[in-house]
């Protein structure tokens, strides 16, 4: 089951911690990330971002649906500056329903759901701990689906292909 802690709220808090959607990727390279490895579907990216000691990395991967090319996600995985935690983030476009908050099922079995935890100009959040169990369920996996909401009944499945995350999780410096 997905859950957020406050503990988790507290980790992502203290560790200032990256993320780089889609359209940035591209820009990466000029405002000083790179591309360091790609696995599969998934991609590490790395920068040092403003007022960091030390460079950050990420594993993300940036999917839209397949009937609503509107409606797009990136898919992060990264790890807190103490080393201590993974933290699954999905940023979600704006316009979608936060009560319901963000679905996930894995090769067809229903896993549960992440609430969205904050909204900036570029999407909404939704964020929890990688605890081991749904790591696994990620690194044995072959597609997921994050379902986000327009209306309490209307759910948009988001296919993420799951090839290459267990080869780029280990790779996540």
């Amino acid at each position: 089951m997905i859950r957020m802690t406050m503990r988790g709220i507290c980790i992502l808090t203290a560790a200032a911690l990256l993320l780089l959607p889609q359209y940035v990727l591209d820009a990466a390279a000029q405002s000083g990330g790179t591309v360091r490895s790609k696995h599969g579907g998934w991609a590490i990216i790395c920068d040092t971002p403003p007022g960091a000691l030390v460079e950050q990395c990420a594993l993300m991967q940036n999917v839209v649906a397949e009937d609503r090319p509107e409606v797009g996600l990136s898919v992060v995985v990264l790890r807190t500056a103490d080393n201590k935690a993974e933290i699954l983030r999905v940023l979600a476009p704006l316009g979608v329903l936060l009560p319901n908050g963000l679905g996930l099922n894995v090769d067809g079995k229903d896993i549960g759901r992440a609430y969205f935890v904050r909204c900036f100009q570029d999407g909404c959040y939704a964020e929890v701990i990688l605890e081991k169990q749904l790591l696994d369920t990620f690194k044995a996996g072959k597609a997921a689906t994050f379902i986000v909401f327009q209306t309490p009944e209307e759910g948009i499945g988001i296919p993420v292909d799951l090839n290459g995350f267990s080869e780029g999780f280990d790779a996540l410096p």
